[in-house]
């Protein structure tokens, strides 16, 4: 019933988020001692897969949740290799029918890793097949409908389920309750992101100084991927300008050329904050209607951009909607209107 299909394999495996690039996976760390940051978690992950190793067993089901970029999926490889196993990268929404889950189970080997990405999109029926996959690695099928309907359990191999989301929020407490292991990523203060860019700009043969180094990581919005990002950009701004070296100076340049401000901010991310001062008189306004006056989608404004104002103290969540804080007024350079100072201490979002 479920052959190997090698077409089923490239679509629905290594077709299922979106092809990478070569750069992309050359700059993936390849080892937990690679791999920058996060030091709790690979210090708990480490002592979870020496213990499983040790038993002769599959590693637990892992979650790892986290704002996008942290390293979720570089994670998972690490984790594959580390156990000396075979990794399957798919993510929620390629896969669209429990036949297609199941295929994709019944071809996994002693210890292999299924890696679904974005496993908060993961349709309802194609989830209810995943319960006894992870709990009994056992596959439940109903051949036939009415009272000739029967069920046909077939066994699995153990495996390791890794899911990976951004939104940990939106996954269903059966499917949570599933994994065995679950590992929150936090944003990456600008020492881990330098010696990041460090490390990508000697993978990629890129000259750069420290103080450069520095410069692109603190504006990077504690994300390793940014910083990857930022660093493809200011090498491409210093190799047209005939930059030996990245400097601090060439950096900035480059950064401000492309929008960045000194604390990351871009040219969305001020918007949100024009529209919050000037259309809203400071707040508070809805998601949507920031979204509808901004001209950004209510997820990407929700997952990208909000996560990182919020972190830095510039707009606030209340109950009627978002407002811009004090620190928010004073780097857009705007006055902020008495009214707002009471609705903020009504609140108690601070003023200080």
């Amino acid at each position: 019933m479920f052959e190997d299909d090698e077409n089923f394999d490239k679509e629905i495996l290594s077709g299922a988020k979106g092809e990478y690039d070569i750069e992309e996976n050359i700059l993936r760390p390849k080892t937990m001692e690679e791999y920058v940051g996060q030091d709790k978690v690979k210090e708990n992950l480490a002592v979870y897969m020496a213990a499983a190793k040790s038993r002769g067993e599959a590693l637990d089901h892992v979650l790892l949740y986290g704002p996008p970029g942290l390293g979720k999926t570089t994670l998972a490889h690490i984790i594959a290799g580390t156990m000396g196993t075979q990794i399957k990268v798919t993510s929620g929404p390629a896969i669209e029918r429990a036949g297609d889950l199941a295929a994709i189970l019944t071809n996994l080997n002693e210890g292999d890793v299924l890696f679904i990405d974005e496993i908060h999109r993961l349709n309802h029926q194609v989830e209810e097949i995943l319960y006894s996959a992870m709990e009994d690695y056992a596959l439940d099928i109903i051949v036939g409908k009415g009272p000739s309907a029967r069920n046909i359990r077939f066994s699995l191999k153990r495996f390791t389920l890794i899911g990976a989301t951004t939104r940990a929020g939106m996954l269903s407490s059966p499917l949570r309750d599933r994994f065995g292991i679950i590992c929150r990523l936090e944003m990456y203060s600008p020492e881990e992101l330098k010696e990041i860019v460090t490390r990508s700009a000697r993978t990629l043969g890129i000259s750069i100084e420290e103080e450069g180094a520095y410069e692109i990581a603190r504006r990077s919005r504690g994300t390793p991927r940014i910083a990857n990002r930022l660093l493809k950009r200011v090498r491409d701004f210093s190799a047209v300008m005939g930059s030996a070296a990245v400097s601090r100076t060439d950096a900035d340049k480059a950064l401000r050329r492309m929008g960045i401000d000194a604390l990351g901010l871009d040219e969305t991310d001020r918007n949100l904050m024009r529209a919050l001062i000037e259309k809203f008189n400071g707040g508070p306004a809805g998601l949507e209607t920031l979204a509808a006056t901004t001209g950004e989608d209510v997820g990407t404004i929700e997952d990208i951009y909000e996560p990182y104002l919020l972190q830095l103290g510039f707009i606030a969540r209340t109950p009627r909607g978002r407002v811009c804080l004090r620190r928010g007024y004073e780097h857009m350079g705007a006055k902020m209107p008495e009214s707002l100072k009471r609705q903020m201490n009504l609140f108690d979002l601070g003023d200080e």
